[in-house]
């Protein structure tokens, strides 16, 4: 029986607008009270989690950063944290500025950016629908660097470069890769969200890449959280939707990949379900967490050597 579900949040769990539909809420909250642990596994901070964990109903715990931490949201500490040294973090800097590219900088707490643009952009909208207490923070100064360098207990998570041109990534990730003991991640498919100003509905489309400390993944959070709640690898299911999510889809049991997700994932997931926006997370859990399924799935598909889409339509 799976007893884990770890979610990612954009492109997977919320829909274009940033929304958990009520139907995936009810879903969620339904398999919560049945026992199941569903938790967020997201790249977003402390403070942009919360109020969504809030939403469905998760009490327990929840992975931001990428995996750089675990926060116990009954206990409200932080129980497990992969952190960017400052210096580390100001050396990826030097090289950002010197290539004249968009990044932001996010510590356990906040977004640190000196422009509203993409991600930043679309955060900044998603807070205006927000009350106070529940918006994402974000930090606007006028020099990144300036800033990081007077601070002295700021925690930081990653970077994230954006730019609209895959292309521009080239160079500096082959940059990048001569710093030591960080994580470099591949730039997977474009992201795609949408922000309502005023009566219009206006697409944001970025690539990205996200700097991380060495070693940390979404995967590696969830095999320390599982070994605590004494839950076995064979009781997890990871659902997400870009190449941040890979490791996590590619070691749990069932590995789950949204309608849409870039093919370095879909290559290595078990499952598709429907998009963000067909209420494909819902439609997973619908589909796996009856006993039905969780017991003659994998068997059924290993035995005839079938693809899950042939599987897919018997169910």
């Amino acid at each position: 029986m799976y007893k884990l579900v770890a979610i990612d949040l954009d492109g997977t769990m919320l829909n274009s607008y940033g929304i958990v539909t009520q139907n995936t809420k009810n879903i969620i909250k339904e398999n919560i009270k049945k026992g199941t642990k569903i938790i967020i596994a997201s790249g977003r901070t402390i403070s942009s989690i919360k109020p969504i964990a809030e939403e469905i109903g998760n009490n327990d715990y929840f992975i931001a950063g990428n995996g750089s931490l675990i926060y116990d949201a009954q206990k409200e500490e932080i129980i497990y944290d992969k952190f960017i040294p400052k210096e580390k973090m100001l050396e990826i800097i030097n090289i950002c500025d010197a290539n004249s590219i968009f990044y932001t900088v996010y510590t356990d707490k906040e977004i640190i950016t000196e422009k509203l643009k993409y991600n930043v952009l679309y955060y900044y909208n998603e807070n205006k629908k927000k009350e106070e207490e529940k918006r994402t923070n974000i930090k606007i100064v006028d020099n990144i660097k300036k800033y990081i360098e007077n601070q002295e207990d700021d925690k930081y998570l990653k970077i994230m470069i954006c730019d609209e041109s895959k292309l521009v990534f080239n160079s500096i990730i082959k940059k990048m890769k001569d710093i030591k003991n960080i994580e470099v991640l591949e730039v997977g498919h474009m992201s795609r969200k949408i922000i309502k100003q005023g009566t219009e509905e206006v697409p944001i489309e970025y690539y990205y890449t996200e700097i991380t400390l060495e070693d940390v993944d979404k995967w590696n959070a969830i095999k320390y959280l599982i070994e605590k709640l004494n839950i076995k690898k064979e009781e997890v299911i990871a659902i997400g939707d870009n190449v941040n999510d890979k490791k996590m889809v590619e070691n749990a049991e069932l590995g789950i990949a949204m309608g849409g997700s870039t093919p370095n994932l879909t290559s290595v997931a078990d499952f598709i379900t429907k998009t963000s926006d067909e209420d494909g997370v819902a439609y997973a859990l619908n589909k796996f967490l009856n006993w039905i399924l969780q017991k003659y799935y994998k068997p059924i598909t290993k035995i005839l050597n079938l693809n899950y889409t042939y599987i897919n339509n018997w169910f």
